[in-house]
């Protein structure tokens, strides 16, 4: 019977490549004054390579624009700090996010967040989506000192939880970090489908997140 279900946050909950292309549009139109020799769509995509869908820490990525564009009237650490308090404002939810979350609350799940990152930010992210009374659980790496995928995150939240490795199941985009680590501790592992990954090995795959409550309503009547 499953009892809980947990979620990684970024590119699962939060539909994080379209809330840093709205953020990065607006932090060019804030500093205009200081990065208008750069053409805005320049600066934009070389923002989004170097910050590598989320894998690389935005001060080596500011860092990196400040020396390659040239940057004199800001320095990388102001645009980072705008990047810190800015982002919450652009956060952009995927589909069915709040009305799969209530079907699930509905019919009696506990339910959790698995995130890595820095805690207030991704707190901070959490609010903005306006999920946060969703959740028995959330469970931050930076707050915890462990990240995905270590064992060790996944079952210290369902220990917070009261629940087993096999009364629940894990919904993330990362094949390693999210499906197969939870895979490794007992957990469904459900595959939150991400165009990057080919051939990943899932209990499940989804293209949206309302398809979530159908698959463990399926899994429940298994048993």
């Amino acid at each position: 019977m499953i009892k809980g279900v947990l979620f990684d946050l970024d590119g699962t909950l939060l539909n994080r490549d379209d809330s840093v292309n709205m953020f990065i549009h607006r932090q060019y139109d804030r500093f205009q004054h200081a990065v208008g020799h750069i053409p805005k769509a320049t600066y934009v995509k070389r923002f989004i390579e170097l910050d590598n869908r989320g894998y690389t820490w935005k001060d080596k990525v500011y860092h990196q624009l400040v020396s390659e564009f040239s940057i004199t009237d800001l320095t990388w650490e102001e645009l980072l700090q705008d990047y810190i308090v800015e982002l919450k404002y652009n956060c952009v939810p995927f589909p069915n996010l709040v009305s799969m979350l209530e079907e699930l609350q509905r019919n009696n799940l506990v339910l959790g967040i698995i995130t890595n990152g820095k805690g207030k930010f991704q707190m901070n992210n959490i609010e903005a989506l306006g999920i946060k009374k969703y959740f028995q659980t959330i469970v931050i790496s930076e707050c915890e000192g462990i990240k995905k995928p270590d064992p060790l995150i996944f079952n210290r939240a369902l220990e917070r939880l009261s629940i087993s490795p096999n009364e629940s199941i894990f919904v993330g985009d990362h094949p390693d970090n999210d499906v197969s680590a939870a895979q490794n501790v007992g957990m469904k592992g459900i595959w939150k489908k991400d165009y990057q990954w080919k051939n990943v090995t899932a209990d499940y795959m989804v293209d949206d997140l309302g398809e979530i409550p159908i698959i463990v309503g399926t899994l429940n009547l298994q048993k």
